[in-house]
């Protein structure tokens, strides 16, 4: 398969790169200066691409590559991808699930901890010498806090076993009730907001969950109500959550994903109430290995004719 050109869209993982190598001929986007140039002599020729959602696979993306055969998402989000015109020209699309599930959910509950209990401002209390004058604040406990979950799917699963752990009560919100499940389910997120003392938002980013938490879901969860997002960014009406932390609309908010990545509002820097991280959910050295083993392994079964491991399309 060495003649086989794999374009990879933006530097994600070394693992994956050496991976890739030692099958395919790789070439990396992001090395050729002048795009144009690259497209004119490689687009006939590039077979798979191998992405993730900082380059959109766009309409007018995969109509540059009219090759291409196959798309290995190097994430378990697909929402980078035209998944539509991928049907519609016959191209294949995976991703990476399973793998990230855990590390996601633990992502989840560390954060739902690092902001109910102000993990963060605390280190920074004791490292400006301020425990000196005297002790910390109290804080939000999160044992049999209720933990309200949007999308009950892998990860929002093993969110809530984890948060059984802390003997809080479930519910969550889903496009239908999941008959399998014993937790309590609202028909609407803002039912669900209401009823709720930690909201998370653990869905797939579509049409419909673009902004699933708006004003209204905001004010249903009140002022002694966290939101926690794992999932992606534009499920966040960002102004809106940004003003209701600045007016103290909400208690406090726990943020992996953003809007606008790698830009984050900056009203958000000076509120102790609030705890960012730079999108690392699945971000350990175990998970993002296995995440590139998927993708090779992918393209590995597309062109040997074998079935795919993961397919989304």
């Amino acid at each position: 398969m060495e003649n086989i050109n794999v374009l990879i869209t933006s530097p994600m993982n070394s693992y994956l790169e050496k991976q890739l190598d030692k099958r395919f001929n790789l070439l990396r986007l992001w090395t050729f200066p002048q795009k144009d140039e690259f497209f004119k002599e490689y687009s006939g020729s590039i077979r798979a691409v191998a992405g993730n959602l900082h380059v959109p696979n766009d309409r007018e993306f995969i109509d540059s590559l009219p090759a291409l055969e196959i798309v290995a998402s190097y994430g378990v989000g697909v929402n980078h991808v035209d998944l539509e015109y991928c049907k519609e020209r016959g191209i294949k699309v995976t991703n990476t699930p399973d793998v990230l599930t855990n590390d996601v959910a633990d992502l989840a509950i560390g954060l739902i901890l690092t902001t109910l209990r102000r993990i963060c401002e605390s280190d920074r209390f004791v490292k400006g010498g301020l425990w000196k004058a005297g002790d910390f604040k109290l804080t939000t406990k999160f044992s049999g806090k209720k933990v309200g979950i949007i999308g009950l799917g892998r990860i929002g699963t093993a969110i809530a076993k984890r948060a059984e752990a802390f003997n809080c009560p479930i519910s969550y919100y889903s496009r239908s009730k999941k008959p399998e499940s014993n937790y309590k389910y609202f028909p609407s997120v803002v039912e669900l907001a209401s009823d709720c003392d930690i909201l998370v938002v653990a869905c797939p980013l579509t049409e419909e969950t673009r902004h699933i938490i708006n004003r209204e879901v905001i004010d249903a969860l009140g002022p002694t109500g966290y939101l926690i997002n794992i999932g992606r960014g534009p499920h966040i009406d960002e102004p809106e959550l940004v003003s209701a932390l600045v007016e103290g609309r909400i208690a406090g908010a726990g943020l992996d994903v953003f809007e606008n990545e790698p830009h984050v509002p900056e009203e958000l820097f000076k509120l102790d109430n609030v705890v960012l991280l730079p999108h690392v959910g699945s971000g350990t050295v175990e998970t993002r290995n296995e995440m590139a083993d998927l993708v090779v392994g992918n393209l590995e079964a597309y062109f040997n004719k074998k079935p795919l491991l993961t397919p989304v399309v």
